[in-house]
């Protein structure tokens, strides 16, 4: 029969066996890389980030402004004087159809319904065009020229939007969607170039010349 010091002999080695293996992360612990840092998956891109919120949040924002666009465009090119101007409108106008369907796309793609929030910046930017409009003279150049800067506001916004959307899909993994939207990206780009030259094609100094006849005509 075992004496005490023998019992308490074995259940001392007992226990430095139980204790001894390496120590096991407790369920659900998140792990680190062997650089310290954090993985995708931890810091929850892809899953329910902060940055991933920031992306739908910003995608029913532009899904708004391009929705309200396809009602300004219109008026826009209804107001505009050159014939040219009124092509590149309506060119534009179908452009901004095809971009609604493809941010639909990239909802899918995110599992979710396509929603939109109202953009107070595209409203802004619509109402600061609907002004130009207001107070320029019917058939001028002038007009021209205003209705030309008010859409490349309206560009420079939507690049700005677009750009920051591709890149973050692509942080989120989002390679498909990152693709769609960098499509439209380049074509927002593409339409603020053009404008751009046909400003500078005759449109500019034309409505420089009516300011001169218009003070002549004072005098």
């Amino acid at each position: 029969m075992p004496t005490t010091n023998t019992r308490s002999s074995l259940r001392t080695r007992r226990t430095r066996s139980g204790n001894g293996g390496a120590t096991k992360p407790a369920s659900g612990a998140s792990a680190k890389s062997s650089n310290g840092k954090k993985s995708k998956s931890e810091n929850g891109a892809g899953g329910n980030s902060q940055l991933e919120k920031l992306f739908t949040d910003s995608l029913k924002d532009i899904y708004w402004a391009e929705k309200h666009l396809t009602k300004a465009l219109p008026k826009m090119k209804k107001a505009a004087t050159t014939d040219e101007l009124k092509s590149a409108i309506e060119e534009h106008l179908a452009q901004t159809e095809e971009q609604v369907t493809r941010l639909e796309q990239v909802f899918e793609l995110c599992g979710k319904k396509a929603q939109a929030k109202k953009c107070d910046a595209m409203e802004g930017l619509i109402k600061e065009g609907e002004s130009v409009v207001e107070e320029t003279e019917d058939d001028s150049m002038t007009r021209d020229a205003g209705i030309i800067m008010a859409a490349q506001k309206v560009e420079h916004y939507e690049i700005a939007t677009y750009g920051s959307l591709v890149q973050f899909a692509r942080t989120l993994g989002m390679d498909e969607a990152a693709a769609l939207l960098e499509q439209t990206l380049e074509e927002e780009k593409e339409t603020d170039q053009k404008l751009t030259q046909i400003a500078e094609s005759s449109i500019n100094e034309e409505a420089e010349q009516e300011e001169k006849e218009e003070t002549e005509e004072e005098e």
